[in-house]
Protein backbone atom coordinates (compact mmCIF):
# COMPACT_ATOMS: atom_id res chain seq x y z
CA UNK A 1 0.00 0.00 0.00
CA UNK A 2 1.52 3.08 -1.03
CA UNK A 3 0.16 6.31 0.72
CA UNK A 4 0.72 10.02 0.32
CA UNK A 5 -0.54 13.40 1.12
CA UNK A 6 -1.69 15.96 -1.34
CA UNK A 7 -2.12 20.17 -1.06
CA UNK A 8 -4.12 22.38 -3.09
CA UNK A 9 -6.10 25.77 -2.34
CA UNK A 10 -9.21 23.93 -3.35
CA UNK A 11 -10.42 19.84 -1.97
CA UNK A 12 -11.10 19.42 -5.59
CA UNK A 13 -7.55 20.50 -6.98
CA UNK A 14 -6.23 18.29 -4.13
CA UNK A 15 -7.98 15.07 -5.23
CA UNK A 16 -7.02 15.93 -9.23
CA UNK A 17 -3.15 15.89 -7.64
CA UNK A 18 -4.01 12.73 -5.98
CA UNK A 19 -5.09 11.13 -8.74
CA UNK A 20 -2.33 12.23 -10.82
CA UNK A 21 0.23 10.76 -8.91
CA UNK A 22 -1.50 7.64 -7.88
CA UNK A 23 -4.05 6.86 -10.69
CA UNK A 24 -7.84 6.57 -10.62
CA UNK A 25 -7.54 3.49 -8.22
CA UNK A 26 -6.18 6.08 -5.74
CA UNK A 27 -8.53 6.19 -2.37
CA UNK A 28 -8.96 9.19 -0.36
CA UNK A 29 -8.27 8.18 3.25
CA UNK A 30 -8.40 11.38 4.93
CA UNK A 31 -9.43 15.18 4.25
CA UNK A 32 -8.47 18.45 6.38
CA UNK A 33 -8.05 21.80 5.81
CA UNK A 34 -4.50 23.09 6.80
CA UNK A 35 -4.99 26.75 8.12
CA UNK A 36 -2.22 29.04 7.35
CA UNK A 37 0.39 29.62 10.69
CA UNK A 38 3.03 32.46 12.04
CA UNK A 39 3.42 35.83 12.02
CA UNK A 40 1.92 36.66 8.03
CA UNK A 41 -0.83 33.91 8.19
CA UNK A 42 -3.21 36.91 7.07
CA UNK A 43 -1.73 36.85 3.62
CA UNK A 44 -1.37 33.13 3.09
CA UNK A 45 -4.45 31.02 1.94
CA UNK A 46 -5.99 28.43 3.30
CA UNK A 47 -5.11 24.42 1.90
CA UNK A 48 -6.47 21.36 2.00
CA UNK A 49 -4.50 18.30 2.66
CA UNK A 50 -6.23 15.28 1.35
CA UNK A 51 -4.24 11.74 2.09
CA UNK A 52 -4.63 9.24 -0.46
CA UNK A 53 -3.64 5.78 -0.69
CA UNK A 54 -3.41 3.02 -3.85
CA UNK A 55 -3.08 -0.52 -3.42
CA UNK A 56 0.93 -1.29 -4.65
CA UNK A 57 -0.05 -3.84 -7.18
CA UNK A 58 -2.48 -1.72 -9.11
CA UNK A 59 -1.03 -1.04 -12.48
CA UNK A 60 -0.88 2.87 -13.41
CA UNK A 61 -3.59 3.55 -15.85
CA UNK A 62 -1.77 4.32 -19.33
CA UNK A 63 -2.58 8.06 -20.32
CA UNK A 64 -4.04 8.42 -23.87
CA UNK A 65 -2.39 11.24 -25.84
CA UNK A 66 -5.17 13.50 -27.21
CA UNK A 67 -4.25 14.30 -31.00
CA UNK A 68 -6.80 17.01 -30.96
CA UNK A 69 -4.39 20.43 -31.17
CA UNK A 70 -5.57 23.82 -29.96
CA UNK A 71 -9.18 23.22 -30.39
CA UNK A 72 -12.25 24.59 -28.61
CA UNK A 73 -12.31 23.23 -25.34
CA UNK A 74 -8.60 24.21 -24.46
CA UNK A 75 -9.73 27.40 -25.17
CA UNK A 76 -12.65 27.19 -22.97
CA UNK A 77 -10.67 26.15 -20.22
CA UNK A 78 -7.87 28.79 -20.66
CA UNK A 79 -10.33 31.64 -20.19
CA UNK A 80 -12.69 29.51 -17.15
CA UNK A 81 -9.45 28.56 -15.32
CA UNK A 82 -6.56 30.47 -16.23
CA UNK A 83 -4.62 28.45 -13.50
CA UNK A 84 -5.15 25.06 -14.95
CA UNK A 85 -1.91 24.94 -17.67
CA UNK A 86 -3.12 21.27 -18.35
CA UNK A 87 -6.12 19.04 -18.27
CA UNK A 88 -5.91 15.31 -16.71
CA UNK A 89 -7.03 12.68 -19.16
CA UNK A 90 -10.34 12.32 -18.03
CA UNK A 91 -11.17 15.65 -19.09
CA UNK A 92 -9.71 15.26 -22.39
CA UNK A 93 -11.60 11.80 -23.08
CA UNK A 94 -14.32 14.30 -22.16
CA UNK A 95 -14.00 17.04 -25.01
CA UNK A 96 -13.10 14.69 -28.02
CA UNK A 97 -17.11 14.47 -29.18
CA UNK A 98 -17.34 18.01 -28.48
CA UNK A 99 -14.52 18.54 -30.31
CA UNK A 100 -15.67 16.52 -33.54
CA UNK A 101 -18.55 19.08 -33.88
CA UNK A 102 -16.48 21.48 -35.44
CA UNK A 103 -14.48 18.74 -37.17
CA UNK A 104 -17.88 17.62 -38.84
CA UNK A 105 -19.20 21.16 -39.79
CA UNK A 106 -15.67 21.99 -41.56
CA UNK A 107 -15.56 18.92 -43.80
CA UNK A 108 -19.20 19.88 -44.44
CA UNK A 109 -18.50 23.57 -45.31
CA UNK A 110 -15.38 22.51 -47.07
CA UNK A 111 -16.80 19.85 -49.50
CA UNK A 112 -19.70 22.51 -49.97
CA UNK A 113 -16.96 25.27 -51.29
CA UNK A 114 -15.53 22.69 -53.71
CA UNK A 115 -19.15 21.93 -55.09
CA UNK A 116 -20.14 25.46 -55.17
CA UNK A 117 -16.64 26.34 -57.41
CA UNK A 118 -16.95 23.11 -59.40
CA UNK A 119 -20.58 24.16 -60.66
CA UNK A 120 -19.61 27.87 -61.24
CA UNK A 121 -17.03 27.40 -63.45
CA UNK A 122 -18.29 26.32 -67.10
CA UNK A 123 -16.51 24.99 -70.08
CA UNK A 124 -16.54 28.47 -72.05
CA UNK A 125 -15.77 30.14 -68.83
CA UNK A 126 -12.69 28.02 -68.07
CA UNK A 127 -11.29 28.57 -71.97
CA UNK A 128 -11.53 32.54 -71.24
CA UNK A 129 -9.80 32.25 -68.51
CA UNK A 130 -7.02 30.34 -69.65
CA UNK A 131 -6.51 32.65 -72.65
CA UNK A 132 -6.74 35.54 -71.05
CA UNK A 133 -6.16 34.92 -66.98
CA UNK A 134 -4.50 39.04 -67.21
CA UNK A 135 -7.95 40.50 -67.74
CA UNK A 136 -9.47 42.88 -65.11
CA UNK A 137 -12.22 42.36 -63.40
CA UNK A 138 -15.20 44.40 -63.91
CA UNK A 139 -17.03 46.44 -61.19
CA UNK A 140 -19.90 44.37 -61.34
CA UNK A 141 -17.90 41.39 -61.05
CA UNK A 142 -15.95 42.45 -57.15
CA UNK A 143 -19.58 43.61 -56.52
CA UNK A 144 -20.61 39.82 -57.06
CA UNK A 145 -17.63 38.64 -55.24
CA UNK A 146 -18.16 40.53 -52.05
CA UNK A 147 -22.08 39.23 -52.24
CA UNK A 148 -21.01 35.36 -52.62
CA UNK A 149 -18.39 36.07 -49.79
CA UNK A 150 -20.99 37.56 -47.55
CA UNK A 151 -23.02 34.86 -48.55
CA UNK A 152 -20.61 32.24 -47.50
CA UNK A 153 -20.20 33.43 -44.31
CA UNK A 154 -23.96 33.73 -43.96
CA UNK A 155 -24.38 29.98 -45.06
CA UNK A 156 -21.43 29.10 -42.40
CA UNK A 157 -22.65 31.19 -39.76
CA UNK A 158 -26.13 29.16 -39.83
CA UNK A 159 -25.04 25.97 -40.28
CA UNK A 160 -22.57 26.47 -37.12
CA UNK A 161 -26.29 27.76 -35.26
CA UNK A 162 -27.87 24.63 -36.89
CA UNK A 163 -25.47 22.45 -35.43
CA UNK A 164 -25.49 23.50 -32.20
CA UNK A 165 -29.58 23.39 -32.12
CA UNK A 166 -29.63 20.03 -33.43
CA UNK A 167 -27.42 18.87 -30.45
CA UNK A 168 -29.07 20.59 -27.63
CA UNK A 169 -32.38 19.50 -28.93
CA UNK A 170 -31.40 16.20 -28.96
CA UNK A 171 -29.85 16.05 -25.84
CA UNK A 172 -33.64 17.31 -24.81
CA UNK A 173 -33.27 20.77 -24.05
CA UNK A 174 -36.15 22.66 -24.51
CA UNK A 175 -36.35 24.36 -28.15
CA UNK A 176 -37.18 27.70 -26.43
CA UNK A 177 -34.76 27.41 -24.21
CA UNK A 178 -31.45 26.47 -26.92
CA UNK A 179 -32.92 29.73 -29.12
CA UNK A 180 -32.97 31.87 -26.39
CA UNK A 181 -29.16 30.70 -25.98
CA UNK A 182 -28.21 30.84 -29.37
CA UNK A 183 -29.81 34.16 -29.52
CA UNK A 184 -27.98 35.42 -26.46
CA UNK A 185 -24.46 34.66 -28.01
CA UNK A 186 -25.44 36.51 -31.65
CA UNK A 187 -27.24 39.02 -31.14
CA UNK A 188 -24.16 41.36 -31.58
CA UNK A 189 -22.78 40.07 -34.68
CA UNK A 190 -19.44 39.15 -33.06
CA UNK A 191 -19.52 35.62 -33.27
CA UNK A 192 -18.51 34.27 -36.87
CA UNK A 193 -16.74 31.11 -36.22
CA UNK A 194 -18.26 27.72 -35.14
CA UNK A 195 -14.95 27.36 -32.01
CA UNK A 196 -17.07 31.47 -31.16
CA UNK A 197 -20.32 29.71 -30.86
CA UNK A 198 -19.36 27.20 -29.25
CA UNK A 199 -17.27 28.47 -26.53
CA UNK A 200 -20.08 30.86 -26.25
CA UNK A 201 -22.59 28.65 -25.66
CA UNK A 202 -20.82 26.77 -23.62
CA UNK A 203 -20.07 29.46 -21.48
CA UNK A 204 -23.61 30.42 -21.19
CA UNK A 205 -25.37 27.11 -20.11
CA UNK A 206 -22.59 26.94 -17.53
CA UNK A 207 -24.04 30.70 -16.09
CA UNK A 208 -27.59 29.48 -16.51
CA UNK A 209 -26.86 26.63 -14.42
CA UNK A 210 -25.56 28.62 -12.12
CA UNK A 211 -24.02 28.40 -8.42
CA UNK A 212 -24.48 25.12 -6.80
CA UNK A 213 -25.40 24.40 -3.34
CA UNK A 214 -24.12 21.24 -1.84
CA UNK A 215 -25.45 20.56 1.97
CA UNK A 216 -23.54 23.15 4.10
CA UNK A 217 -23.22 24.24 7.52
CA UNK A 218 -21.79 27.93 8.84
CA UNK A 219 -20.01 28.37 11.63
CA UNK A 220 -22.61 31.02 13.15
CA UNK A 221 -25.86 28.67 12.21
CA UNK A 222 -27.71 26.89 14.71
CA UNK A 223 -27.07 22.91 15.42
CA UNK A 224 -28.95 21.09 14.35
CA UNK A 225 -29.70 21.51 10.61
CA UNK A 226 -32.83 19.92 9.27
CA UNK A 227 -32.43 18.60 5.91
CA UNK A 228 -35.47 17.46 4.62
CA UNK A 229 -35.57 15.59 1.51
CA UNK A 230 -39.11 15.85 -0.32
CA UNK A 231 -40.18 14.42 -3.60
CA UNK A 232 -42.51 11.98 -5.90
CA UNK A 233 -42.24 8.27 -5.49
CA UNK A 234 -39.40 5.84 -6.77
CA UNK A 235 -36.93 8.84 -7.47
CA UNK A 236 -34.45 7.15 -4.68
CA UNK A 237 -34.52 9.52 -2.12
CA UNK A 238 -33.94 6.91 0.87
CA UNK A 239 -30.56 6.06 -1.38
CA UNK A 240 -29.66 9.36 -1.67
CA UNK A 241 -29.74 10.17 1.99
CA UNK A 242 -27.82 6.48 2.54
CA UNK A 243 -24.93 8.36 0.41
CA UNK A 244 -24.91 11.47 1.91
CA UNK A 245 -24.74 10.38 5.10
CA UNK A 246 -22.10 8.11 4.14
CA UNK A 247 -20.37 11.63 2.91
CA UNK A 248 -21.13 13.98 5.54
CA UNK A 249 -19.95 11.71 7.99
CA UNK A 250 -16.54 10.45 6.31
CA UNK A 251 -15.58 13.09 4.13
CA UNK A 252 -16.47 16.07 6.60
CA UNK A 253 -16.72 14.10 9.55
CA UNK A 254 -19.80 15.21 10.89
CA UNK A 255 -22.18 14.35 13.56
CA UNK A 256 -25.66 13.50 11.97
CA UNK A 257 -29.25 11.43 12.93
CA UNK A 258 -31.75 10.35 10.81
CA UNK A 259 -35.49 10.70 11.12
CA UNK A 260 -37.84 8.75 8.64
CA UNK A 261 -41.57 9.59 8.11
CA UNK A 262 -41.66 7.04 5.06
CA UNK A 263 -44.10 4.60 6.78
CA UNK A 264 -46.31 3.96 3.75
CA UNK A 265 -43.54 2.20 1.62
CA UNK A 266 -43.09 -1.45 2.87
CA UNK A 267 -39.58 -2.07 3.78
CA UNK A 268 -38.49 1.79 3.88
CA UNK A 269 -37.96 1.53 7.78
CA UNK A 270 -36.18 -0.94 7.50
CA UNK A 271 -33.77 0.08 4.32
CA UNK A 272 -33.00 3.19 6.24
CA UNK A 273 -31.80 1.41 9.16
CA UNK A 274 -30.02 -0.89 7.73
CA UNK A 275 -27.82 2.27 6.27
CA UNK A 276 -27.47 3.88 9.16
CA UNK A 277 -26.88 0.57 11.30
CA UNK A 278 -23.57 0.50 8.66
CA UNK A 279 -22.46 3.90 10.06
CA UNK A 280 -23.72 4.48 13.52
CA UNK A 281 -25.80 6.66 13.01
CA UNK A 282 -29.27 6.53 15.04
CA UNK A 283 -32.53 6.57 13.66
CA UNK A 284 -36.38 7.37 14.29
CA UNK A 285 -39.24 6.97 12.96
CA UNK A 286 -41.59 9.69 13.18
CA UNK A 287 -45.37 7.73 12.79
CA UNK A 288 -47.39 11.56 13.85
CA UNK A 289 -45.43 15.31 13.21
CA UNK A 290 -46.54 16.30 16.47
CA UNK A 291 -43.66 13.38 17.65
CA UNK A 292 -40.71 15.65 16.14
CA UNK A 293 -41.02 18.30 19.02
CA UNK A 294 -39.79 15.25 21.51
CA UNK A 295 -37.77 13.64 19.29
CA UNK A 296 -35.90 16.49 17.94
CA UNK A 297 -34.35 17.52 21.87
CA UNK A 298 -32.07 14.32 21.80
CA UNK A 299 -30.13 15.46 18.77
CA UNK A 300 -29.50 19.08 19.65
CA UNK A 301 -25.61 18.73 19.76
CA UNK A 302 -25.87 17.28 16.24
CA UNK A 303 -24.31 19.20 13.16
CA UNK A 304 -27.35 17.81 11.18
CA UNK A 305 -30.65 15.79 11.16
CA UNK A 306 -31.21 13.87 7.78
CA UNK A 307 -35.06 13.67 7.41
CA UNK A 308 -36.77 11.19 4.80
CA UNK A 309 -40.20 11.87 4.09
CA UNK A 310 -42.79 9.88 1.79
CA UNK A 311 -43.08 9.90 -1.81
CA UNK A 312 -46.20 11.84 -3.02
CA UNK A 313 -47.24 11.80 -6.04
CA UNK A 314 -48.67 15.21 -8.00
CA UNK A 315 -51.57 13.95 -8.62
CA UNK A 316 -52.94 13.48 -5.26
CA UNK A 317 -53.96 16.75 -3.72
CA UNK A 318 -54.81 15.01 -0.21
CA UNK A 319 -50.93 13.33 0.08
CA UNK A 320 -49.17 16.82 -0.81
CA UNK A 321 -51.41 18.59 2.15
CA UNK A 322 -50.20 16.24 4.36
CA UNK A 323 -46.63 16.87 3.62
CA UNK A 324 -47.27 20.91 3.78
CA UNK A 325 -48.84 20.25 7.07
CA UNK A 326 -45.72 17.87 7.94
CA UNK A 327 -42.89 20.14 7.14
CA UNK A 328 -44.38 23.05 8.80
CA UNK A 329 -43.42 21.57 11.49
CA UNK A 330 -40.06 22.31 11.01
CA UNK A 331 -40.27 25.39 10.08
CA UNK A 332 -39.11 27.21 13.45
CA UNK A 333 -35.57 25.61 12.96
CA UNK A 334 -32.70 25.79 10.96
CA UNK A 335 -33.55 23.75 7.60
CA UNK A 336 -32.68 23.71 4.06
CA UNK A 337 -35.08 21.90 1.66
CA UNK A 338 -34.05 19.35 -1.00
CA UNK A 339 -36.34 17.88 -3.64
CA UNK A 340 -35.24 14.95 -5.07
CA UNK A 341 -36.12 13.74 -9.63
CA UNK A 342 -35.66 11.20 -11.71
CA UNK A 343 -33.56 12.72 -14.61
CA UNK A 344 -35.38 10.19 -16.40
CA UNK A 345 -38.97 11.93 -16.09
CA UNK A 346 -40.39 13.37 -18.80
CA UNK A 347 -40.35 17.66 -18.92
CA UNK A 348 -44.14 17.70 -18.92
CA UNK A 349 -44.21 15.69 -15.88
CA UNK A 350 -41.47 17.65 -14.25
CA UNK A 351 -42.45 20.89 -14.85
CA UNK A 352 -46.52 20.16 -13.23
CA UNK A 353 -44.08 18.21 -10.18
CA UNK A 354 -41.30 21.22 -9.31
CA UNK A 355 -44.18 23.46 -9.28
CA UNK A 356 -46.46 21.93 -6.59
CA UNK A 357 -43.61 21.33 -4.53
CA UNK A 358 -42.31 25.25 -4.85
CA UNK A 359 -45.83 25.90 -3.38
CA UNK A 360 -44.67 24.45 -0.09
CA UNK A 361 -41.02 25.17 0.47
CA UNK A 362 -37.69 27.05 -0.86
CA UNK A 363 -36.12 24.17 -2.67
CA UNK A 364 -32.96 22.43 -4.10
CA UNK A 365 -32.36 20.44 -6.64
CA UNK A 366 -31.07 16.73 -6.61
CA UNK A 367 -31.33 15.28 -9.77
CA UNK A 368 -31.24 11.17 -9.33
CA UNK A 369 -30.62 8.03 -12.33
CA UNK A 370 -28.29 9.68 -14.77
CA UNK A 371 -27.00 6.85 -15.43
CA UNK A 372 -30.80 5.73 -17.11
CA UNK A 373 -30.83 8.36 -19.20
CA UNK A 374 -28.49 9.86 -22.60
CA UNK A 375 -30.29 13.12 -22.46
CA UNK A 376 -30.07 15.15 -19.56
CA UNK A 377 -31.43 18.82 -21.18
CA UNK A 378 -34.14 18.55 -18.35
CA UNK A 379 -32.09 19.59 -15.85
CA UNK A 380 -30.99 22.99 -17.48
CA UNK A 381 -34.94 23.27 -18.56
CA UNK A 382 -36.23 22.62 -15.11
CA UNK A 383 -33.05 25.12 -13.23
CA UNK A 384 -34.07 27.64 -16.29
CA UNK A 385 -38.39 27.32 -15.19
CA UNK A 386 -38.25 27.37 -11.72
CA UNK A 387 -35.05 29.27 -10.74
CA UNK A 388 -34.23 26.52 -8.10
CA UNK A 389 -30.46 26.04 -6.69
CA UNK A 390 -29.14 23.24 -8.39
CA UNK A 391 -27.19 21.05 -5.79
CA UNK A 392 -26.21 16.93 -6.30
CA UNK A 393 -26.81 13.90 -9.21
CA UNK A 394 -26.91 10.51 -8.52
CA UNK A 395 -26.06 7.61 -11.10
CA UNK A 396 -26.15 4.46 -9.60
CA UNK A 397 -26.81 2.78 -6.79
CA UNK A 398 -23.45 2.10 -4.86
CA UNK A 399 -23.38 3.59 -1.59
CA UNK A 400 -21.38 6.16 -0.89
CA UNK A 401 -20.50 6.19 -4.40
CA UNK A 402 -22.06 7.08 -7.12
CA UNK A 403 -23.56 10.60 -5.72
CA UNK A 404 -21.22 14.04 -6.43
CA UNK A 405 -21.78 17.60 -6.20
CA UNK A 406 -22.93 18.80 -9.69
CA UNK A 407 -20.64 20.19 -11.89
CA UNK A 408 -22.05 22.39 -14.29
CA UNK A 409 -19.14 22.00 -17.05
CA UNK A 410 -19.95 18.58 -17.00
CA UNK A 411 -23.52 18.87 -17.79
CA UNK A 412 -22.52 22.01 -20.44
CA UNK A 413 -20.13 19.40 -22.11
CA UNK A 414 -22.74 16.70 -22.12
CA UNK A 415 -25.77 18.45 -23.38
CA UNK A 416 -23.09 19.96 -26.69
CA UNK A 417 -22.63 16.18 -27.12
CA UNK A 418 -19.30 16.28 -25.61
CA UNK A 419 -18.53 13.41 -23.23
CA UNK A 420 -21.08 10.10 -21.79
CA UNK A 421 -21.34 12.32 -18.69
CA UNK A 422 -22.47 11.20 -15.39
CA UNK A 423 -22.48 7.14 -14.66
CA UNK A 424 -20.25 6.13 -17.95
CA UNK A 425 -16.94 5.49 -17.13
CA UNK A 426 -16.55 9.39 -17.64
Amino acid sequence: MIIKKFQGNTETEAIMLAKEDLGKDAIVMNIKTIKPKGLFKMFRKTQVEVTAAVDENTEEPKKSESKVSAQFNDKINEKLHPEQKAEDDETKALNEKLNSLAKLLEEQIESQKKEEKTSKIKPDEEKKMLSDNKEEVSEDNKHDSKKEKADAKESVRQKSIDLIMEQLTANEVSYTYAKQIIEEITHTGNVRTLDDMLSGVYQKIILKLGQVQPISLKNDEKRPKIILFIGPTGVGKTTTIAKLSSKLILEQKKKIAILTADTYRISAVEQIKTYASILSIPVEVVYEKEEIEDILPKYKDYDYVLVDTAGRSHKNKNRMDDLKGFMETFFKYNISTYLVLSATTKYKDLKKITALYDDISECNLIFTKLDETDAIGNILNIKLDTGMSLSYVSYGQNVPDDIEVMNPQVIAKQVLGGGDGYGSGR
